[in-house]
């Protein structure tokens, strides 16, 4: 995921516990130097306030932290030149972690990760601060509210949808190029339905070239989603034409959806009375 400090974006790898989050020294380091973000994070390192502040997160959560080594490098002579890799293999450090890769670079536990910031810029990590919270709201409702379900059922159903396709629309005449063409037409034909626009429209406003839109999608979103992907597939072995599919599919995604936000809106003003009723 991403987290953008102040227009900075900033890697994050979110753990399944919702608790050991890692975020990118190597993006953070960028805000100070673009061209050679390790010198920074070096630099950050070869200080003994740094390194005594890493031992001492290691010691709280890391039973097999390498402390004789610490200590070692703690009383060796001269100045002190420190690397994250030096780090991980030396200390048996866990609150570092080097990743190769599109998303190569190197991360750090949340706890270091602010730290490193507050020494680039208090002000930046404040604004890291900021949208890291943003972006774990945004999980926490969608861990509530049962959003990783709901989308899985909706990929799910998209087989029944990517079926009727296959049996309807496609034909032996057409190339592999155009059968991709015929689905790709079709799901766009739903994300206008739901969305507005296609997911080529999505891409270019974001910028986003690796996600899908329909995984930011609200879980009322996801919920109509499933009731069109049915919807469209029932259409398509009718023989009902993409114009009118589209036209039927959209009157219907925003009739669900305004349903459904209006029924989500009456229970949370609900449960806001009722515990204010219990708190008098």
């Amino acid at each position: 995921m991403k987290i953008n400090a102040n227009g900075t974006e900033i890697s994050v790898l979110l753990s399944k516990e919702n608790q050991n989050d890692y975020i990118s020294l190597t993006d953070i380091a960028k805000h100070k130097n673009s061209d050679d973000p390790r010198i920074v994070i070096s630099n950050w390192m070869s200080s003994y306030a740094t390194i005594d502040f890493l031992a001492t997160w290691e010691k709280l959560y890391n039973p097999n932290f390498n402390r004789m080594e610490f200590q070692t490098v703690r009383s060796e002579p001269g100045r002190l030149i420190m690397t994250p890799k030096q780090w991980i293999e030396r200390m048996s450090a866990i609150g570092m972690t080097s990743q190769a890769g599109r998303y190569g670079g190197t991360y750090a536990h949340t706890d270091i990760a602010f730290e490193f910031a507050s020494w680039i810029s208090p002000e930046f990590k404040l604004y890291i601060i900021k949208d890291y919270q943003r972006l774990k709201l945004d999980e926490a409702k969608r861990l509530e509210i049962g959003w990783d379900t709901k989308r899985e059922l909706s990929k799910i159903n998209y087989r029944i949808h990517t079926d009727a396709i296959k049996e309807f629309l496609i034909t032996p005449e057409l190339t592999k190029q155009e059968e991709s063409y015929t689905y790709a037409t079709e799901a766009d034909i739903l994300n206008m339905a739901l969305f507005g626009k296609t997911a080529k429209q999505w891409r270019e406003e974001t910028g986003n070239k690796r996600q899908n839109m329909r995984d930011f999608a609200s879980v009322e979103q996801l919920i109509v989603l499933i009731n069109l992907e049915s919807m469209n597939a029932d259409m398509i072995r009718n023989g009902i034409a993409a114009t009118d599919r589209l036209r039927k599919l959209r009157s219907v995604a925003y009739y669900q959806l305004r349903s459904l936000q209006q029924s989500n809106s009456a229970n949370r003003l609900k449960q806001s009375i009722q515990h204010r009723l219990e708190q008098k």
